[in-house]
């Protein structure tokens, strides 16, 4: 296990009965700006692999003195372009080495990226997300990685007369990625870079409109930098070791594209941009890219920690590559099941010997995103940790011992992009954000334990005998009771008697031998799947304590999540509320004890 730094915090309980959380931590050195850790990286370590992807050939590998050159060159590049500090330039494609060293020359010269999901520009059920944007934002610049690729959301209305760059044209782009690449540095450049300060606007990240359209959060230099910091002093082995990953979390996601590419840069380490995913079809992808460059620290969310789980599981030589120097594995995006942490956790002490650090954090979009983080070891999963330095962390406790989490400090943005309303409801009157997590804390009597993650105040609901649900929980405990039989639940129950649950099953389930399924006008029917849906939450009724956890009834759904109807984020999580109202129907008939498809328990 690598060097860690314990937890350490203060608890005040305030007049209000609110609690004040903070680290002891001293956060130590910031720097000023993304370009800061490039030249600084470019001057020690020139040689050293910054970005990397997959060719043809084996591996394009770009070392840091090569991208600072590159980084100058394009940021001229955008200059001579027209652009101007605080043009938004739209980046429409996925990860690559293009993409970053693009998004690195716009902070460059105070050029704004905003990269957006790519399956916005891809699946035109989702054009309506990038229209509106795109009209949010008027840039000044659009960047494709491929005009062919991209071809029907260049089309689109919004898009026509907006200025293309592109890696890859057929014609249609006004420049080449190449030509940038060969622009000169001089005077406009350097009198360009000596006016970007912590203020500055170093990109504009959407959120994924789970809620509501998605909401700009206007990032600053200052926000990026001083997260890094704060990341830094709770993994102080990232200063002792050049960091590596093996990463396909996507840019225009904070967790990939603020927490993981710049934890790379800040710290001299090296990106390999997996083109893999956690999905069918592209998992492969990344296995393949694993034999070849596994790094010592893995990020994931917890499905595609399940789907590595299986296959470390499945190849023994597989699973001493990965292990062998592995110093961190950290989940976040949802919680990690208790079943997939001991099977990591069993694994790594066999091919080991000892274990990597396991941990999770919390943060938002708005974030930038790491506000709380486990830093020392932890003997289970649902961690999220204790403040970083600077942060300060607001606790609103209810009866049941639950807290609404709130949080301030120098990582957390001011302004969300062109909405003054939706700014001014972001805050309480102490300028804490709020947020509309729950936590509890893991050990009442020692606040150093940490806080474990209780859901969405927002998606808990009232039955009709005011018995309060708290659906974070009972999800997390009817995905792990069904298993392989759900890829998603959604709990109902607002202003019912009873808690229902509709299920949306696996591709796997629905590939079982014989399943004798019938689609009902929306919902499945038949088959032995249903009575294995059956077993599998009678036994969670059994351990229910009463009504806020005890299921009675299931509906299994024919239809997978719709991106056009915004069901599933640009993240692949669901729209609980999206669900629910377009899926009324449904839900009325999931209440129908008459109903054949209805699962009664």
């Amino acid at each position: 296990m690598p060097d860690f730094i314990p937890h350490k915090t203060t608890l005040t309980t305030r007049p209000d009965g609110s609690f004040l959380y903070t680290s002891q931590h001293p956060l130590g050195p910031v720097s000023d700006t993304t370009a800061d850790w490039l030249h600084h990286w470019a001057s020690a370590t020139p040689d050293q692999v910054f970005l990397a992807e997959r060719a043809s050939a084996g591996w394009r590998e770009i070392p840091y003195g090569e991208a600072l050159q590159s980084v100058r060159a394009l940021a001229a590049g955008l200059l001579a372009a027209g652009l101007h500090s605080g043009d938004r330039l739209a980046i429409l494609s996925g990860n690559s080495i293009d993409h970053g060293l693009l998004m690195l020359a716009a902070q460059y010269v105070g050029v704004i990226p905003v990269p957006i999901a790519e399956q916005y520009s891809l699946i035109p059920e989702a054009h309506d997300r990038l229209h509106y944007i795109i009209s949010k934002i008027k840039p000044a610049l659009v960047y494709v990685s491929d005009t062919d690729q991209y071809a029907a959301a260049l089309n689109l209305a919004g898009l026509q007369g907006i200025p293309v760059l592109a890696s890859h044209d057929s014609g249609r782009a006004n420049h080449v990625f190449a030509d940038l690449m060969r622009s000169k540095a001089g005077p406009e450049l350097a009198a360009a870079h000596a006016k970007i300060a912590p203020g500055t606007v170093a990109k504009i990240l959407f959120t994924s409109g789970s809620a509501s359209q998605p909401k700009g959060v206007v990032t600053s230099q200052r926000m990026l930098c001083v997260n890094q910091a704060q990341v830094a002093v709770s993994m102080p082995f990232l200063r002792t070791k050049p960091p590596k990953i093996l990463d396909w979390l996507p840019w225009n996601h904070v967790f990939g594209g603020s927490h993981n590419f710049n934890m790379m840069l800040a710290n001299g380490g090296a990106l390999y941009i997996d083109e893999g995913k956690p999905v069918a079809g592209l998992f492969d992808k990344t296995l393949a890219n694993m034999r070849e460059h596994s790094g010592n620290l893995a990020f994931n969310v917890p499905v595609g920690w399940a789907l590595l789980s299986t296959a470390l599981k499945a190849d023994k030589a597989l699973r001493h590559i990965f292990f062998d120097g592995l110093d961190l594995m950290f989940y976040a995006g949802a919680s990690l099941p208790e079943t997939i942490w001991n099977d990591l956790k069993t694994m790594a002490m066999d091919t080991l010997g000892h274990l990597p650090l396991m941990v999770s954090s919390w943060g938002m979009t708005e974030t930038s995103p790491a506000a709380l983080g486990v830093h020392e070891p932890v003997e289970r999963s649902g961690m999220i940790g204790v403040p970083l330095p600077d942060v300060e962390v607001k606790l609103i406790p209810d009866d049941d011992m639950r807290c609404e989490l709130r949080v301030r400090g120098p990582n957390i943005l001011t302004v969300y992009y062109r909405d003054a309303e939706k700014t001014a409801a972001a805050f309480d009157d102490e300028g804490f954000l709020i947020t509309e997590d729950a936590v509890r804390f893991a050990d009442a009597d020692d606040p150093d334990r940490g806080l474990i993650f209780d859901g969405r105040l927002s998606e808990d609901f009232k039955l009709m005998s005011g018995t309060w649900v708290q659906t974070a929980c009972l999800r997390a405990i009817a995905l792990a009771t069904l298993g392989p039989l759900a890829a998603d639940v959604v709990v109902t129950g607002h202003g019912r008697a009873e808690i229902g649950l509709l299920i949306f099953p696996t591709a796997e389930s629905l590939g079982s031998e014989a399943p004798g399924w019938q689609n009902d006008n929306g919902a499945l029917i038949g088959g032995d799947h249903c009575a294995r849906v059956r077993a599998c939450l009678q036994d969670m009724a059994t351990r229910a304590t009463g009504s806020s956890s005890k299921i009675t009834r299931a509906l299994i759904l024919a239809d997978p999540p719709s991106l056009k109807d915004h069901e599933v984020t640009a993240k692949g999580n669901l729209n609980i509320n999206k669900v629910l109202t377009g899926r009324a129907g449904l839900v009325e008939r999931l209440y129908d004890d008459g109903d054949g498809a209805v699962i009664l328990l």
